[in-house]
């Protein structure tokens, strides 16, 4: 194993309140435009300051999936494996803005909030902030660890 590498969580090393890490994800415009092509989703709103501003946004806001996938990779990396993660929940609670030019950038914490040792599975509670301000409220992963 290098050292960029580490092993996989496991159940029994596992507690509330522990956190798993933090991350900072950096959204910019031609993100959006790829995110865009790969979701298919054109909404003007992601793309065009005009059209933004014309319906009461402060600008370009990011995709609400994108925000919510990429915070999720902090809990996919942690548990080594995509497919630990068995459920995923969360509310919408403000826009990211993206300014142009510039970057937005979306702080990350996901917290050990629960542990089913029956279950074999733990949920992580994330912090998703831009700003300072949440953007993703009541956000939970369960996760299935060996």
């Amino acid at each position: 194993m290098s050292a960029q590498e580490t092993a996989a969580p496991r159940l029994a090393d596992v507690a509330v309140g522990d956190v798993i890490g933090t991350r900072t994800v950096e959204l910019d415009r031609s993100r959006l435009v790829r995110y865009a092509g790969a979701s298919g989703d054109f909404n003007p709103i992601h793309w065009n300051d005009s059209f933004a501003e014309g319906v009461g946004l402060p600008g370009v806001i990011a995709h609400g999936m994108l925000t919510m996938g990429s915070a999720v990779g902090l809990v996919e990396d942690w548990a080594g494996d995509p497919g630990a993660v068995v459920e995923y929940r969360t509310r919408f609670t403000r826009t990211v803005p993206v300014p142009n030019p510039g970057t937005a950038l979306v702080e990350v914490t996901g917290t050990v909030a629960a542990v089913d040792a029956e279950a074999g599975r733990v949920r992580v509670d994330l912090t998703v902030t831009s700003d300072g301000q949440a953007v993703l409220g009541r956000a939970q992963v369960l996760v299935r660890l060996a």
